[in-house]
């Protein structure tokens, strides 16, 4: 290859091919159909393959395959199946695979500003007001700054699906106060696991896959992983019995989608868009799977294993906010994680103001038509 020569991109080889293929076809006498092969997407999650996650990561390849008329097919594989659930970031990273869905929290490991991006402070804000500042607060070139500029990373990254704040999780007797839980061997990821370790826990970080066995061992007495479908699938009920909804440890998080950026820029432009916008609409698909799935899964945790569910108490609710601000103070010390947070603040402000001064009372709606079932 002489130096005028440059190897041929994926997107320049069909575009080449496909003109070639062109002005051979009009040679013909009668007209001919070039067929091109489709571009396979290599796509790892970071979800066990029985997870309901794994259903959520199938619910976006499904709609971009479609919408790309078959351009685009995928080859969608669970945590494991190249590398481990948080070692996505590292193989998108690196090219070994093209995409990975998983949670920014996964790749705290490598940068704690990670967990700003779904598990961090809350603010007084949902999830989808956090979705929301990440497309339109300033989040996603705060995003691409941490992920490109000050990490070096060689990745796109989405977010979708504005995931319902995360139960406290799973314990074998009761925990009312913030004495009941001093000392306990606890699983959960990112930020949180410096906040509830700083509230008297020991914490260990584990992927979903890993967290039945590790209470069968007796490695961890406690856990949360996200939601009641995937925390039936993977068998919570067979090793706790109590069921802690409601908690700030992690109430603000959504799916990541991840590209390496070679593989996406080397696509045509309305493929990558198809990869983009796609995601805005399995967001959709998700949080509709998800209420019906998690809903009906936490009555099966009820009526059918005998799961006592609770809604955890406002005393350690509010000492998680207390937590919370020691955490804050710390954090801040980091120039970019400070300009991170002043960006969620400025835009929980403004924005939460309006969505909860305008919202009605939901419960007291739901009382009045189904009296007695929201008493715990």
């Amino acid at each position: 290859m002489t130096k005028s020569e440059k190897p041929l991109s994926r997107r320049s080889f069909l575009r080449t091919g496909a003109a070639v293929g062109g002005a051979a076809a009009g040679t013909l006498a009668a007209p001919a159909v070039l067929a091109q092969a489709p571009l396979v997407v290599k796509m790892q999650t970071s979800w066990p393959a029985s997870d309901i996650w794994m259903d959520f990561a199938r619910e976006y390849t499904t709609r971009v395959e479609e919408m790309s008329g078959g351009r685009l097919q995928f080859d969608l594989l669970p945590a494991g199946a190249v590398v481990g659930a948080f070692q996505v970031m590292d193989a998108v990273n690196d090219g070994v695979l093209d995409a990975a869905h998983d949670v920014p929290v996964y790749w705290y490991g490598k940068n704690k500003a990670a967990s700003l991006f779904g598990t961090g402070p809350v603010w007084g804000g949902s999830a989808t007001t956090m979705l929301s500042w990440f497309y339109q607060g300033g989040g996603a070139e705060l995003y691409r700054e941490l992920t490109q500029d000050i990490m070096g990373l060689n990745v796109y990254g989405f977010m979708g699906f504005p995931m319902f704040a995360q139960p406290f999780g799973w314990f074998k007797g009761e925990v009312n106060t913030v004495a009941d839980i001093q000392g306990f061997k606890y699983r959960t990821v990112g930020l949180a696991a410096d906040l509830l370790q700083s509230m008297g826990m020991s914490v260990a970080q584990l992927p979903g896959g890993e967290i039945v066995p590790a209470m069968e061992r007796g490695v961890i007495d406690a856990f949360e992983f996200n939601n009641p479908s995937s925390d039936l699938r993977f068998g919570a009920q067979d090793v706790a019995k109590n069921y802690y909804l409601s908690s700030y440890h992690q109430a603000s998080e959504s799916f990541e989608f991840l590209f390496n950026k070679d593989f996406f820029d080397d696509l045509e432009p309305d493929l990558q868009a198809i990869l983009k916008y796609g995601v805005e609409a399995a967001s959709t698909s998700n949080t509709a799977t998800a209420m019906r799935e998690y809903s009906s899964d936490l009555r099966r945790l009820q009526d059918e294993f005998g799961v006592t569910v609770h809604r955890t108490s406002t005393e350690i609710l509010d000492a998680q906010l207390q937590a919370w601000d020691a955490l804050i103070a710390d954090l801040e010390q980091d120039e970019f994680m400070k300009r991170c947070m002043d960006s969620q603040r400025a835009w929980v402000e403004q924005v939460g103001y309006y969505e909860l001064m305008n919202a009605p009372d939901l419960a007291l709606a739901y009382e009045h038509y189904f009296p007695g079932r929201l008493s715990i």
